[in-house]
């Protein structure tokens, strides 16, 4: 036996992604792990606007105020000891005035429909099936923002409703935006609250219904990171503290598996060159104003003003030169 581990066949997307592309994160924590290795690498991205989200429907219906560029209903906004809140968004949108809520909303939902005109790729990461239907309603909440459990009945989503609620933001989006892409992900992480039983029973609908669509939409595909961690690396070694999470070695794992599917050559040499940028950039220096550091800042100076043709580097420019010996 030469190989000591499963390792997952991987073979170029069919569209890649470059620097030009506008991408945008959305849903599960994996979600903001992605969009922020996206910015830290130059891309343009934004990233979990309106926070986590970790069910289907509650992650589809955001989008769906962003393509409308719509505020959500009143009846989607709740208070509890004098902090307003919306059923739909994470509790960082709460405040303790409806009026800053609202424009807070208003201003979020309004950026990301602009962006969605121009987004080239959506990362779509689910969490879990389990879903809080608000026993009122009967509609499923993002968020239940600590209001008791009982005003929520728990469900478990069917493979049936989470395709119809695909189809309706799938027609929507497109025809927003004809060009976009749209790949799914399926977080890695374990909801432990659901029992490790009824978490599988939840991510198996998740990725069944993810095969489905794949099949059912040619823009649509799927990125294995649910696989490369539960299969791929396969020990706890690559979780975080909390063993649930993964950790920043499975995270990088999983980022290089990603560029080598996605990215083109251009790209993939940018990436090398802008990853040894980085180093330097967060190197601290015990005498600022040595001759040898002033040095480092000059020659670092000259490597980023290369750049400046293809990505943005004012931020970086910036602080360097604000380091330099007057």
């Amino acid at each position: 036996m030469s190989e000591f581990r499963t390792v997952l066949a991987n073979s170029p997307s069919p569209f890649p992604i470059g620097l030009s592309d506008h991408c945008l994160t959305i849903g599960s924590c994996f979600a903001d792990n992605l969009g922020q290795l996206l910015q830290r690498h130059k891309f343009n991205s934004l990233v979990n606007p309106f926070g986590t989200s970790y069910n289907p429907i509650s992650i589809h219906q955001v989008l769906q105020y962003a393509i409308d560029n719509a505020m959500p209903q009143p009846e989607t906004f709740g208070e509890l000891n004098e902090t307003h809140f919306n059923y739909d968004f994470h509790s960082s949108f709460s405040n303790l005035n409806k009026a800053n809520l609202e424009k807070s909303l208003s201003t979020t939902i309004n950026k990301t429909h602009e962006y969605l005109q121009s987004t080239t790729v959506i990362f779509i990461t689910y969490g879990t099936a389990w879903v809080y239907e608000r026993n009122d309603n009967g509609t499923v909440v993002s968020n239940c923002h600590k209001v008791p459990a009982s005003h929520f009945t728990k469900k478990l989503l069917t493979q049936k409703k989470i395709l119809e609620s695909f189809k309706g933001l799938h027609d929507q989006v497109t025809s927003l935006n004809p060009n976009i892409h749209i790949i799914l992900t399926l977080s890695p992480v374990r909801h432990l609250k659901d029992t490790l039983e009824l978490n599988a029973v939840s991510k198996s609908i998740l990725r069944l219904s993810c095969h489905t669509l794949t099949e059912l939409y040619r823009n649509v595909a799927y990125f294995p990171a649910y696989e490369i961690v539960l299969d791929d690396l396969r020990d706890y070694r690559f979780y975080d503290r909390d063993l649930l999470h993964p950790s920043p070695d499975a995270i990088e794992y999983i980022w290089k598996y990603f560029g080598k599917k996605y990215f083109p050559e251009d790209t993939l040499t940018f990436i090398k060159e802008w990853g040894e940028v980085m180093r330097a950039l967060e190197h601290r220096p015990f005498q600022l104003h040595s001759t040898e550091h002033q040095k480092f800042i000059h020659g670092l100076i000259s490597k980023l003003e290369k750049f400046q043709l293809k990505i943005n580097v004012d931020k970086e420019l910036s602080q360097l030169r604000g380091q330099l010996k007057q």
